[in-house]
C-alpha cells in the first residue's frame, strides 16, 4: 500500500487530484466524477472523497511533527 503524507507538498489539493487521476487510470475507473466530487467541497471533503475512492490502495497520513 502506498502512503501519502498530507502534511507535505504531496498533500496539497492539486497534488492529491493529480494522484487521484493517476490512480483512477491505473484502476480503470472514470476520473471525471471523482474530480467533480473532490472539487464540490472544502479540503476536508476532498480528503474524504480521495479516501473513499482510493483508500484501498493509498493511506493518507499526517506528519505529527511540530516544527
Amino acid at each position: 500500500m502506498r502512503t501519502i503524507n498530507i502534511s507535505g507538498p504531496d498533500g496539497n489539493a492539486f497534488a492529491l487530484m493529480g494522484y487521484a487521476q493517476t490512480f483512477a487510470k491505473q484502476l480503470g475507473i472514470d476520473y471525471k466524477p471523482i474530480r467533480e466530487e473532490m472539487m464540490s467541497g472544502d479540503y476536508e471533503h476532498l480528503l474524504e472523497v480521495f479516501d473513499k475512492n482510493f483508500g484501498n490502495v493509498v493511506e493518507l497520513v499526517e506528519d505529527d511533527n511540530d516544527e
